[in-house]
């Protein structure tokens, strides 16, 4: 059936590839955020065991949250490790870093999922898609108070 919800689906398809982007880096941090949860070690250990938990628990809800946002404009999400690789701009963890090196890291990330979140940002707002906008402006503002938060546990 046909999709009528004032959006044509040239822009509907091209909002979804933005949001595919977003949901990929999304997962790519979420993966990498667990690992290090898992790994982490040092005399921070504690405190970064948990704060990673709470980041990787939020990734999980938002990365279900974008999936069914691409699903709301007729497109299909990605859902495949080999997928998400080709889209997100976040690369996998291949080792175990230290743990200032996972902060920086996952900095590096949280940012990242933030440029891709402003892109879409422009589709979605010539288009009158308030629905994707409050997304990713909730996207948005979790990610730079993250980023924010990491980046206080190695101010000097």
């Amino acid at each position: 059936m046909e999709i009528n919800i004032g959006i044509d689906e040239t822009t509907r398809k091209d909002i979804a590839a933005g949001l595919s982007r977003l949901l990929a880096d999304s997962y790519v941090l979420f993966l990498k955020t667990h690992n290090y949860h898992w790994n982490v070690t040092g005399p921070m250990f504690n405190s970064l065991h948990m704060m990673f938990e709470q980041q990787y628990t939020e990734l999980f809800t938002a990365v279900d949250e974008i999936a069914e946002r691409i699903r709301s404009l007729g497109e299909f999400a990605p859902g495949s490790f080999q997928r998400f690789n080709q889209l997100s701009q976040i690369q996998e963890e291949q080792d175990t870093p230290d743990a200032d090196t996972m902060i920086r890291n996952l900095i590096a990330g949280q940012e990242a999922v933030v440029k891709t979140a402003r892109e879409v940002v422009k589709i979605a707002d010539a288009a009158n898609d308030e629905p994707t906008l409050d997304l990713l402006t909730q996207r948005m503002q979790v990610h730079e108070k993250t980023a924010w938060m990491l980046r206080s546990l190695i101010a000097k």
